[in-house]
């Protein structure tokens, strides 16, 4: 066992994120009878959590050399991000269908530790990894993916996902305080993403397409647009009472007047990206960026289920469900094939050593 997690990354911790979304982005769904699914699905992701944390304590005490090695890997250091979206997903989803099997006042009590713990480590995550970058890793402009987004967009999540504890502090400061600590870490991520979003770009175009692998990341640009559009549509849900009325207005409006064009340019980019990964599908071998495929699908859910809510119109439900399809399909392919991996054993190797080319051989002639 402890051999078997020596190249065991932060990079899995997207396949407990992508689990947990499928639980939380279903329950809000006008379909009977899927949230006792959804429940489910979130107790697999509650022990996927649980499993992966257990792994990765016994990489960073047997292999510490190889935990430092993915810090200072450019491609790698970005999935650290990963753990604090991973441990935000699944404490939310204990409020959201967990509480139907565990309980509210231990759904609570989950929620709370994972919403603190994955905060803590987003917000470091989100200092930490670009200051290797600009430091340490040596990037250059060229080398830019969606990958870069993934430490950034932690601190979103919280803000998304935070609300969802208001209701369950004093009423007063305690409230007030988690909600605009939550908009503070919206504005956080939302700026920091506009900083990294025109370089991964200016990548594509200027560069051509990404290596086959990461082609699937492209769909990692989802993220932060679908979890922004649920975060504002969250602050309006939970902001009366809690603020005064003006500025509980003001949150209303912005879930619409933020909401809308965001998830029409949401919208775009998800034809962009589809149409990226059909040219490239043939000799897509199965990795673990397919989960890029999962997470930001879902958010787009949540995001379309808060439109609906607040504009009233069934265009957005709609929408929600045929995402939700999409989402659920994504996971399925990707589970089967993370099994099959686990399984085979293909998943935890090592990376290949590049071949070796022969010197060619000459003979004399006389």
């Amino acid at each position: 066992m402890v051999t078997a997690v020596r190249h065991l990354g932060p990079n899995w911790y997207a396949s407990v994120m992508g689990t947990a979304i499928v639980a939380t982005a279903g329950a809000g769904l006008p379909l009977p009878g899927l949230r006792t699914a959804c429940t489910a699905v979130w107790a697999l992701s509650l022990a996927m959590l649980l499993t992966l944390l257990a792994a990765r304590t016994l990489h960073w005490t047997h292999h510490r050399d190889q935990a430092r090695a993915h810090l200072l890997d450019p491609a790698m250091a970005p999935f650290y991000g990963c753990l604090a979206m991973a441990l935000l997903a699944v404490g939310g989803g204990a409020l959201v269908v967990g509480r139907d099997w565990i309980g509210l006042r231990a759904a609570v009590a989950l929620d709370t530790v994972l919403f603190g713990a994955g905060t803590a480590v987003g917000l470091t995550a989100a200092v930490a990894v670009p200051y290797l970058m600009a430091v340490r890793h040596k990037v250059h402009p060229s080398q830019a993916t969606p990958v870069w987004l993934l430490p950034v967009v932690a601190p979103m999540v919280s803000a998304a996902l935070g609300p969802l504890l208001v209701p369950h502090l004093p009423p007063g400061q305690p409230r007030e305080t988690l909600l605009l600590a939550c908009f503070a870490m919206f504005g956080l991520s939302l700026l920091a993403t506009l900083l990294m979003l025109p370089l991964v770009f200016a990548r594509l175009v200027t560069g051509g397409p990404l290596p086959l692998a990461l082609t699937p990341t492209l769909f990692l640009v989802l993220g932060p647009l679908g979890q922004s559009t649920t975060a504002v549509g969250k602050f309006a849900d939970f902001a009366p009472g809690v603020v005064s009325a003006p500025y509980a207005q003001g949150f209303s409006l912005l879930a619409i007047l933020y909401g809308v064009p965001v998830m029409g340019f949401a919208l775009l980019w998800l034809g962009l990206a589809t149409a990226v990964v059909r040219a490239r599908r043939r000799g897509m071998r199965f990795t673990m960026t397919w989960w890029a495929f999962t997470f930001p699908v879902g958010t787009c859910v949540t995001g379309a289920e808060s439109l609906a809510h607040h504009t009233g119109l069934a265009v957005y439900d709609g929408l929600a469900i045929v995402l939700y399809g999409v989402l659920v399909a994504a996971w399925a392919t990707a589970t089967v094939h993370t099994a099959r991996g686990l399984l085979s054993g293909a998943l935890l190797a090592g990376p290949r050593p590049a071949p070796v080319a022969l010197r060619p051989v000459t003979a004399r002639t006389t």
